[in-house]
């Protein structure tokens, strides 16, 4: 369930109104594209851990995949 609240919480982080009109630099970057740069990596390990977790074990077998 932890996973999850997770995926709710990037859901709602996911509009940046509060560096919208923030003229600050981060690590050379103008401080939106550095935070949604920060988010789409927490989303790809969110989605990574996920697929690991939630994936369901028979859905290969069931397919005929990795079977030659």
């Amino acid at each position: 369930y932890a996973l999850y609240g997770a995926a709710g919480l990037l859901y709602l982080l996911h509009d940046d109104f509060w560096f919208r009109y923030d003229p600050r630099s981060i690590l050379g970057l103008p401080a939106g594209l550095a935070y949604h740069l920060g988010y789409c990596l927490a989303a790809a390990v969110l989605m990574a851990l996920l697929v690991r977790a939630a994936w369901p074990a028979g859905l290969e077998a069931e397919d005929g995949i990795g079977r030659r």
